[in-house]
């Protein structure tokens, strides 16, 4: 991780939304804004794979105790990261090299009321995160996750560096706004779903 300014105008660089992932093995750079959802940048240094995802946990009640990937808020999380491990595999990838590095999770909102359940997501993203890929044993070798302020992050495919840059205030609130509203239409379309219906032989 590295917070110096870095020169963007000499490389294809993509832009990774929320909901989003993008997974490449050429010389590139990857970005997003993060406020309370979470990015992972797993890479495969053997293979020269590199992927990002943008994604929150789009619940309205997140376990305290239990373990977020078994719970109903975590399959959101579970979902993103499978398709961007799926898809670094298709590119070549292996399994057993992918490092990661996590970032965003921020407590955003700075807020006690917690009417609307948004406040907290940032400290659930980011504990799944954690809790995922110590569960699929991925190393986690870099991190920057949690306070209270929006992330920049650029993901470079030709050293696997992350450079981070905090934004400011003005910027966060809109961060908010977008993330907010990205959470509610992720609920709203799951409630929307049918319900799965599982055959056994």
């Amino acid at each position: 991780m590295n917070t110096m300014k870095v020169d963007l105008s000499q490389k294809n660089r993509i832009q990774i939304f929320p909901g989003e992932q993008f997974v490449a093995t050429g010389d590139i750079i990857l970005s997003t804004l993060l406020g309370s959802c979470v990015a992972a940048c797993l890479y495969d240094p053997v293979n020269l794979v590199v992927g990002m995802n943008h994604f929150l946990l789009a619940n309205y009640r997140y376990p305290r105790k239990m373990s977020l990937i078994a719970a109903e808020a975590g399959r959101y999380g579970v979902h993103a990261m499978e398709l961007l491990i799926n898809e670094m595999l298709n590119k070549g990838a292996k399994r057993r090299h992918l490092k990661a590095k996590a970032f965003g999770g921020g407590n955003i909102l700075n807020v006690t009321n917690n009417s609307s359940k948004f406040c907290c997501v940032g400290n659930i993203n980011a504990r799944f995160i954690q809790e995922f890929l110590d569960n699929e044993r991925i190393p986690l070798v870099a991190s920057d996750l949690g306070g209270e302020l929006g992330r920049v992050i650029h993901f470079f495919s030709s050293d696997f560096k992350v450079h981070v840059r905090k934004v400011q205030k003005n910027i966060t609130s809109d961060v908010i706004c977008k993330e907010r509203n990205f959470w509610k239409k992720s609920i709203k379309e799951n409630q929307a779903k049918p319900a799965e219906i599982v055959l056994w032989d």
